[in-house]
């Protein structure tokens, strides 16, 4: 049985992540990454990270800071701070690497890393996809993962508080 402690050492910072990118890179090995706040993780999250996972031999996840999510969602979100989000995340078979950023969005991460493979969930066009236009132009790929219908974090929050 793994210690708990091996589900932090997936949780990087981009100091940190960016050497492990440079191994992963060195040894030929594919890179795919995709993002959000997975403030209550639900289905929907999970079968877009498996499908994520699929694309490339690792699977990086950035996580939007608290600070990033209240910008994003409102004063009373997130329901679960970014410390519990991201080992949630970790602790996920199909991700290898967590990291945690407080823009708005991960256009910094993303041109950072450049992976082989961005990943997003949605109703999104390539083209309003952020860091798209980077991973494309280093020869990488943007893959757009159906929305699982029926699962939404926000519509949760609400069936809680009309209990």
């Amino acid at each position: 049985m793994k210690k708990v402690d091996a589900i932090e050492k997936k949780i990087y910072t981009l100091a940190e992540l960016l050497k492990v990118v440079a191994t992963w890179k060195n040894l030929n090995k594919t890179i795919a990454f995709t993002n959000g706040c997975f403030d209550i993780l639900h289905e929907g999250h999970i079968f877009s990270l498996a499908q994520a996972a699929k694309e490339a031999d690792y699977l990086i996840v950035g996580i939007n800071s608290d600070n990033s999510i209240k910008k994003l969602k409102g004063a009373n979100r997130p329901v679960n701070n970014e410390h519990s989000r991201s080992l949630l995340i970790a602790n996920l078979v199909m991700v290898d690497a967590v990291i945690i950023f407080e823009e708005d969005t991960p256009q910094h991460l993303i041109t950072s890393i450049l992976p082989d493979v961005l990943v997003k969930g949605g109703d999104y066009t390539i083209e309003q996809i952020v860091g798209a236009n980077e991973v494309i132009a280093n020869g990488g790929r943007v893959v757009i993962n159906a929305i699982v219908q029926g699962y939404s974090t926000t519509n949760t929050i609400e069936k809680i508080k009309n209990l």
